[in-house]
This record gives C-alpha cells, sequence and structure tokens, in this order.
C-alpha cells in the first residue's frame, strides 16, 4: 500500500551524519537463521532466444511474465514477442545489456547476498517467513522495475544502471536518483513491510497515511541497521540534512494547517506523493515530506516505549495512539 512503483517507488550519495552510524539497538542475532534465496537469470535465456517463436516459447513456460510483469505494456503474446526480440537483437541495446553487467556487477555479492541478509533478519522477527525467489531481468523498461509478490520477487536491472547507463528509465529527474543499484534491496525490504504492516482500513486521515510510511521505513531500518537513511527514504543527504534542521517549522506548519486529520485525497497528495519540493511550505523541503515527519513520529515513539518489538509495532494499527505516545513535537534528535 505505502509504495508505488519507483516511478516508485526504491544511490550514489554520500549520507549526512544523521544516516550513517549503524544503530547497534536494532542489530538481531540470525547466526541460527536460515535462509535460502533461489535464483534465475531470466535475462541470458531471453537474449539466447533466436526466433521470435523461441521467445513465444520463453514467455509461455513463464505466463506470469506477460500477465503481471509486463502488464502495463499491453500488448498481446505475440506482439510481446515480437517486441522482445527485436529488443534483443538491437545493437545498441545489447551493449546496453553489456554495460549493465558491468554497472551492476556480480549479482550475488551486490544483490542476492545483501538480501538474503535481510530475508534472515525478517526471519527472525517473524520465523513463519519464506524467502520468494529472485529473478532478474532485461527488457529495455518494457517491464516494470520491481515485481514484489510472497513467492517472487522479479528485478527489472535495466532501471538501476545508474547516471552511467546510456539508457536510464523515462521518470522525473528528482526519482533517476533512486534508480541504482544500492536501492534495490532497500526497496525490496519496504515491500516485504507491507506483509507486517497493519494499518486501520477506517481511518483516512494523513496521520495514519504518515504512520504507515513511518513504519514502514522503521522496519528496513531494523531490518537493515547499517543502510543509510537515504536509501531507506530516498532523500538526498542534503535533503535529509535540511529536513533535520527545519523539522519543527514543518511541524509547525503541520499543526498549523491542521493537515494531521485531513482526510481529503486531493490535499494529502500534497504531502504525501513525491514531488521536487513541497511548495506549500518551502523551496527547499522535499516532496513526500509528510512520509518522512512519520518516521520522524515512529522514530520517537520507539525511543519512547524500547520494549515495543518490531512485530508489534507493524501490527499496532492506532496511528493517533502512535502520535501521543511518542511525544514528538518537531524536536530534532539529541546527537550523542
Amino acid at each position: 500500500m505505502f509504495l508505488s512503483r519507483f516511478a516508485l517507488f526504491c544511490f550514489l550519495i554520500s549520507v549526512s551524519f544523521i544516516s550513517c552510524n549503524k544503530d547497534k539497538r536494532l542489530e538481531s542475532d540470525t547466526s541460527e537463521a536460515v535462509v535460502n534465496v533461489q535464483s534465475e537469470n531470466l535475462d541470458q535465456a531471453l537474449f539466447a532466444c533466436k526466433s521470435v517463436k523461441d521467445v513465444e516459447n520463453f514467455l509461455d513456460a513463464r505466463p506470469y511474465l506477460a500477465k503481471e510483469y509486463f502488464a502495463s505494456s499491453q500488448m498481446d503474446p505475440r506482439q510481446l514477442a515480437t517486441h522482445l526480440f527485436n529488443i534483443s537483437q538491437n545493437p545498441d541495446f545489447q551493449a546496453f545489456r553489456s554495460q549493465l553487467d558491468s554497472l551492476i556487477g556480480d549479482r550475488k555479492h551486490n544483490i542476492l547476498d545483501p538480501l538474503a541478509e535481510a530475508f534472515k533478519q525478517i526471519k527472525y522477527h517473524y520465523p513463519a517467513f519464506q524467502a520468494p525467489k529472485v529473478q532478474f531481468l532485461v527488457t529495455g523498461f518494457t517491464g516494470t522495475d520491481l515485481y514484489i509478490t510472497d513467492s517472487l520477487i522479479i528485478i527489472g536491472l535495466d532501471y538501476f544502471g545508474g547516471p552511467n547507463a546510456m539508457y536510464r528509465p523515462d521518470v522525473f529527474d528528482y526519482q533517476l536518483r533512486r534508480y541504482q543499484k544500492e536501492y534495490i534491496v532497500p526497496s525490496i525490504v519496504f515491500f516485504e513491510s507491507n506483509r507486517f504492516n497493519k494499518i486501520d482500513p477506517t481511518d483516512k486521515t494523513l496521520l495514519a497515511d504518515m504512520i504507515g510510511y513511518g513504519k514502514g521505513y522503521a522496519f528496513v531500518k531494523q531490518i537493515m541497521p547499517a543502510a543509510a537513511d537515504s536509501l531507506v527514504i530516498g532523500y538526498s543527504a542534503d535533503n535529509l540534512r535540511r529536513t533535520d534542521a527545519s523539522q519543527q517549522q514543518i511541524w509547525a506548519y503541520f499543526i498549523a494547517g491542521k493537515l494531521l486529520y485531513e482526510s481529503a485525497e486531493m490535499k494529502k497528495k500534497k504531502f504525501i506523493e513525491e514531488r521536487p519540493f513541497t511548495t506549500e511550505i518551502g523551496q527547499k523541503v522535499p516532496g513526500a515530506i509528510a512520509r518522512w515527519v512519520g518516521w520522524r513520529i515512529v522514530n520517537r515513539f520507539r525511543a519512547e516505549n524500547p520494549s515495543i518489538t518490531l512485530s508489534e509495532l507493524m501490527g499496532m494499527e492506532n496511528a493517533a495512539q502512535i502520535l501521543q505516545e511518542s511525544g514528538y513535537n518537531g524536536e530534532p534528535d539529541e546527537v550523542e
């Protein structure tokens, strides 16, 4: 619910002092956890196809691809097979795929191993958790960036080549920062948080959305304690510094405007959805600022209630209770 597609919503950023230190309070002993992450390089199978018929057979063997991963293409199976084959035969795209191998690097080391460690952390808190299978694809942005279900994760690597890639996804400039390989695992973990993030379906307030996102970000930070805040929320290091320094003014705006209990969708979108900046508050306030404030509230709640476990936090549906018990009033954290 809380993360749209990375145009979506999940990175070559130097992080600020508020996000670079590993919080040892978040560490969990996963030495006995066993998680096996199965993976498959579907891009290799696709590029090995020698004809449109081969691509049709490739798709027929994996019907979920046309139905789900390529759903936004709105092509029938024959059109899709022809389109993918033509892409695979294009010399420029073949060069792009080779470049991606260099930019992404070793998939096991850079993606699968960190993902396995994250899954171990999730299993520690949720013993019934079963790791989804992971598949890699490169399709010329025909599919989505990340497709995630309880049993399957498809990573469209062409989206995550970063600023040096020959081709970049067709998204706004302020969203491109997140389309780098460092964001892949934190973004997946955020998606996984939706399995456990309980919300009150009757609460349509902005506060409920804020706390929902805040719990999701807190989940990522718990599962990946060494991850920089910039990778968790997608803000640049500069934006993190500015928002942290200006949070009292930001909070005052929310209170003065009586925004916390706003339920009108159009008004909520101004503060919860991605934008270059939040013009209503100021040109230097990044978009989706309500998400960041929600994370601050949840962090303060956890600090005030250290005995609350991650699973207990994620099971809390009462956003107003979390705000009240947090005592948050726009104050920045004390620097230790």
